[in-house]
């Protein structure tokens, strides 16, 4: 899943081998062992809602009629990378026995032509025939990516044989001279420049940029008149050429995939040009398009961005999959910039946008990420996050999406460069770029304390490179200043045993919206560190509605280290009022005070661990105690 850019390929920075990442101890140590225990679920429930079974049939392994919607592959596929990264990162001989299994199967399912979608085959269906809503594309593109992961992380190629055949069909089928259409969901283009990267074949490249430049031509859209998001061609990034894109629009998900693609394909071709234009389309999404959480999607309708600044948060879409490919996109960038902006987006993405997403201590997952559920609001549709997390859903992109991606968290940890290493995000962890060897310690996120020990070092200068994050004023690196939002490199001759200090002060901070984002005026959400935290009703004293509280502004919050809690957390004490309960009318003439309101106490909780006591009220936004 992260991009591994070839010798020629443009970029600033180069990601370290599977091997010279590894996660020791501390609060992301728990947070993988998590995610491991959940991997083998993921197995049953493919079986249990069909996926596995289509494959089977397809292969003659079965027979019966296929279930579901024609992209259900793409949901084996997710999962068997997230198996990839996991062997690598802690070598399991049942999972790789999975892995081995499943590869025979796709195998024996695939077209001698190359062709290869198990619902479709099964049912007799015309290939490409619904190509806007089949996500034909799509399904190969992640069993590319499922593929490369298994050559890198395990060194299994038979599923990189069958990618590379179906590429080769593709190849084959698509582009100038031959059919014109484009997938209706990106992802097949970040796949073809990766399978690129892995077997060095060129027209894999080619295609990805022909689908790149396709696409803002009306070729990816259902066909006639459909008044719904279907008809929309924004729904699909086709509405306008990318080059001429102002901003970010239609399904997010989609969206930031082929975001994600265009950058891979600028990247490895040296267009300038393009960079510059995705690079611009990143700044608007962070601008005018994203929640304080990072998460992106503003529409439960079509799953959508909405206009700049229509960020709601009681009605926030904000789909798991959708801050898992912001993040993916933000990793290129960074690849090809070296810029700090972007490592800070892949943290406040990882801890607020993806984390939330999934349950401490079961294998359940939000769809939806809701920042605001209110007091005895009711679930309607399946992925509501009224309802809690979920083990499974009928439309499962998101919870192998998780996996994949907490699967193989380790490899954005750092990068390297000819004479150094640069530590983006900070775990307790062992990293190695060349002949440079670092050890990590830290409590981050709760604290902002790091030591990084030199365990081995050439005899030579070498460069280490620090992140300091864009919220951490005051930061010291061995007692002295450094400013925030970059890095804080030291150039020297390193000795094993030589420790780096980097000191982080976090305190809370009170986050205020642009008054153009209506729905969170008069409100504030509170900060500390990279955590964005709620609150959440159980932690309110007896008889409190979420409703009625109002923060004071003028009293900082005091955090208090709760090992008890939540698998240990750091919680925020606040002052603040508790109004009187809803009044006869919700509107009052203008210059009428508000009745008197009582003081209270509030706990807020990182937002990433709300929902695990239950689906209670929660709110990120809190509205200020005023005068």
């Amino acid at each position: 899943m992260t991009a591994v850019p070839s010798s020629a390929a443009a970029v600033a920075l180069r990601p370290l081998p599977v091997s010279a990442c590894r996660v020791a101890g501390g609060f992301w140590a728990g947070r993988l062992a998590a995610n491991r225990a959940a991997i083998p679920l993921g197995h049953e429930w493919l079986v249990e809602a069909g996926n596995l079974g289509n494959l089977r049939i397809a292969a003659g392994e079965a027979t019966g009629a296929a279930q579901g919607a024609s992209f259900r592959d793409s949901d084996v596929y997710k999962w068997l990378e997230a198996v990839a990264w996991e062997c690598a990162r802690s070598p399991d001989d049942a999972l790789l026995d999975r892995l081995r299994t499943l590869s025979r199967t796709i195998a024996a399912a695939q077209c001698a032509d190359g062709y290869l979608n198990s619902a479709i085959q099964v049912r007799g269906e015309e290939r490409y025939e619904r190509l806007w809503m089949s996500h034909e594309h799509y399904c190969a593109g992640h069993l590319m990516q499922a593929a490369v992961a298994a050559a890198r992380a395990t060194g299994e190629t038979e599923l990189l044989r069958v990618a590379t055949r179906l590429a080769d069909h593709l190849a084959g089928t698509f582009g100038p001279g031959l059919r014109e259409e484009t997938d209706g969901h990106p992802v097949v283009e970040m796949a073809l420049v990766e399978l690129y990267r892995e077997t060095g074949e060129r027209r894999y490249l080619d295609l990805a940029r022909h689908f790149v430049e396709a696409r803002g031509h009306g070729r990816a859209g259902k066909p006639g008149f459909d008044p719904s998001h279907y008809g929309d061609p924004a729904h699909y990034s086709d509405r306008v050429p990318v080059r001429e894109a102002e901003t970010v629009e239609g399904h997010a998900v989609r969206a930031v995939y082929f975001a994600a693609g265009a950058t891979d394909v600028a990247i490895e071709t040296g267009d300038t040009g393009l960079l510059d234009t995705v690079r611009r389309l990143y700044d608007t999404m962070r601008r005018q398009k994203q929640h304080i959480t990072g998460a992106v999607g503003s529409r439960w309708d079509g799953e959508a961005f909405g206009e700049a600044y229509e960020l709601p948060p009681d009605r926030a879409y904000a789909e798991t999959c959708a801050a898992i490919g912001a993040m993916q996109w933000a990793w290129r960038l960074l690849l090809a910039t070296g810029e700090s902006l972007y490592a800070d987006q892949i943290e406040l993405l990882l801890y607020n946008a993806l984390l939330p997403a999934v349950s401490l201590a079961e294998a359940d997952y939000f769809y939806v990420n809701t920042l605001h559920r209110r007091t005895g609001a009711r679930g309607d549709v399946q992925r509501s996050p009224a309802h809690g997390r979920r083990p499974w859903f009928n439309c499962a992109c998101c919870p192998p999406n998780v996996m994949r991606t907490l699967a193989g968290l380790p490899a954005y940890l750092a990068t390297g460069t000819q004479d150094g290493l640069q530590v983006h995000l900070y775990a307790q962890s062992t990293l190695t770029s060349g002949d440079l060897t670092v050890d990590v310690d830290t409590e981050y996120p709760w604290d902002g304390l790091v030591t990084v020990t030199v365990r081995e070092a050439p005899a030579r200068e070498a460069e280490l490179a620090l992140r300091v994050p864009d919220w951490a004023e005051g930061a010291t690196v061995d007692d002295k200043p450094v400013p925030p939002g970059g890095y804080a490199r030291l150039r020297r001759v390193f000795r094993p045993g030589d420790r780096v200090l980097l000191r982080m002060p976090m305190p809370a901070r009170l986050m205020v919206a642009d008054d153009r984002i209506d729905a969170t005026r008069g409100c504030v959400a509170v900060t500390r560190g990279p955590l964005v935290y709620a609150m959440e009703q159980p932690d309110q004293p007896s008889g409190v509605v979420l409703e009625d509280v109002r923060i004071d502004p003028a009293t900082a919050p005091r955090p208090e280290h709760r090992p008890d809690l939540l698998g240990g957390v750091v919680v925020l004490r606040a002052g603040g009022a508790l109004a009187r309960g809803p009044a006869e009318s919700p509107y009052r003439p203008h210059g009428q005070p508000a009745p008197p309101a009582s003081p209270v106490d509030i706990t807020l909780i990182p937002y990433y661990a709300w929902a695990n006591r239950g689906p209670h009220a929660m709110r990120v936004w809190i509205p200020q105690l005023t005068a």
